[in-house]
């Protein structure tokens, strides 16, 4: 069979057959009357084998190998291959992002994609510094790539780069908030924190929309962050959560300042003061008589377990106007817990309650 019958039966090219030739890969068993290449059956099925071999990404050099080495073994060059495979998918990966990056800030030339390229370039660098310096200048870029932006903000662990890029994204609008959202579902807790915090720095209905259901989330992380950023935007549906925050000492000093910020609302004094009185008192046998009074200092000792959880929700009380409050307080100052006991006690004279009412 001449070289123009077995390139177009094989599919490879005369050019490439010649190619393999010269390199030893094939080596026509005949030859005419008039001197042309003659392959027989067992050249055209080395050709199939050569085929073969090279769909699965082997170099020609290998493939020679493959075919001529008695000792090959395939199953080292397989490895090596899924290995150079794995690295090619996730360079090709990279570059797909980068290009979705570049295609989302709508570049309208290429200075603009060139000044888009330098930043992606920036914020992946390994200099804290220059991360920070290129979030910091997107206020003055012109397109933004604000998912690059929400994906580094995920990623960031420099505290100061961290609260640059959120900033950042907050100046830039809503744009990276879906990625935002994807990232708090992420395996990781800290990711996850990120995430929320990232969201809390967002100011439009969306975001906050997006921190009211966080409250109902299984993640503790995301729980909590979505309660701060709300009780300091004035949402009372952070309430419960905050207060389980001061009695688990996670935040909790940043939980009543958010509690005493939102008590400054007259519709959720009372509330805030009945929120934290209940769980002073939960599961005593006194606690129905909290809309009468305080229960007395027996039912207020036997909500909480330990004494640190009560001290933190009666510090809690201070930021807490109201009658309710009050008369919870003078109940507290004579609690048998005597922290307790005297927080209370300093807390009325605060409030101008020197002598028992």
């Amino acid at each position: 069979m001449l070289i123009g019958e077995v390139a177009r039966r094989s599919g490879v090219s005369a050019r490439m057959l010649r190619h393999y030739e010269a390199l030893g890969l094939v080596r026509p068993s005949g030859r005419t009357e008039g001197g042309y290449r003659a392959y027989g059956s067992d050249d055209i099925r080395r050709i199939f084998h050569i085929e073969s071999l090279r769909s699965l990404g082997l170099s020609l050099r290998e493939v020679g190998r493959a075919l001529d080495d008695p000792a090959f073994a395939p199953s080292e060059l397989v490895g090596d291959l899924i290995a150079r495979t794995r690295e090619r998918i996730a360079a090709e990966t990279d570059l797909l992002r980068r290009l979705h990056r570049i295609g989302a800030a709508e570049p309208a030339d290429w200075a603009d994609v060139l000044q888009t390229v330098a930043l992606l370039q920036a914020l992946g660098s390994d200099s804290a510094g220059r991360r920070q310096r290129a979030a910091l200048s997107t206020v003055a870029e012109s397109p933004v790539p604000v998912e690059a932006l929400a994906e580094a903000a995920l990623t960031e662990t420099d505290p100061n780069v961290a609260g640059a890029l959120r900033w950042a994204l907050a100046r830039a609008g809503a744009g990276g908030l879906a990625r935002l959202v994807r990232g708090l579902d992420a395996p990781e807790a800290a990711v996850r924190e990120r995430a929320v915090q990232a969201i809390a720095e967002l100011t439009d209905e969306t975001a906050t929309s997006v921190l009211q259901d966080c409250l109902t989330s299984a993640d503790v992380v995301v729980r909590r962050g979505a309660a701060l950023a709300l009780g300091a935007r004035g949402g009372a549906a952070a309430v419960p959560t905050l207060i389980d925050m001061i009695v688990e000492e996670a935040n909790d000093v940043d939980a009543a300042d958010c509690l005493s910020t939102l008590a400054e609302d007259p519709a959720l004094t009372e509330r805030i003061a009945t929120g934290l009185v209940d769980r002073l008192t939960a599961g005593a046998a006194g606690s129905a008589a909290v809309g009468d009074g305080i229960a007395g200092s027996s039912a207020l000792g036997g909500g909480i377990a330990g004494s640190p959880a009560r001290r933190r929700l009666t510090q809690a009380l201070a930021g807490i106007p109201g009658d309710r409050t009050t008369q919870a307080l003078v109940r507290l100052a004579e609690d048998d817990d005597r922290g307790v006991a005297l927080t209370a006690t300093y807390l009325l004279r605060l409030r101008g309650h020197g002598d028992r009412p």
